[in-house]
């Protein structure tokens, strides 16, 4: 290999990005770190940055169908029904049920660009 990856972090792009922020403001409970109001915000989680981006004007079509992305940002949680009643707080509550699986419980969720959000409760607790 030439060069050595330094860092890794997810982004989402919205075209709508103050609501976005504010979306991810009030679910994490954190102010963005940096914030460009308009451009980019970047929130810190253990072990994730995530960084939220407006496109530009001339990527916007690249974007457009981002709710049908096969990519999600998985949230390990403590608790999946304070999680779920988070969310419904925050004006976007889960549309279905709870999956009970091998690893653990979860349930999908999404944020006002329609990006998925799977709340992950493991078998441990969290």
């Amino acid at each position: 290999m030439i060069f050595e990856y330094t860092d890794a972090f997810v982004t989402l792009a919205a075209v709508d990005i103050e609501t976005l922020i504010n979306f991810y403001t009030q679910m994490l409970g954190q102010q963005p770190k940096p914030h460009i109001p308009n451009v980019y915000a970047e929130f810190h989680l253990p072990g994730l940055r995530l960084g939220i981006f407006k496109p530009r004007n001339s990527e916007r079509e690249e974007f457009n169908n981002s709710s049908q992305s096969g990519m999600s940002l998985c949230l390990e949680v403590s608790s999946l029904e304070d999680a779920i009643a988070h969310f419904t707080a925050l004006g976007y509550p889960p549309p279905g049920q709870i999956i009970s699986a091998s690893h653990g419980r979860e349930i999908y969720a999404y944020d006002p660009a329609g990006n998925r959000l799977i709340l992950h409760e493991s078998k441990n607790g969290g």
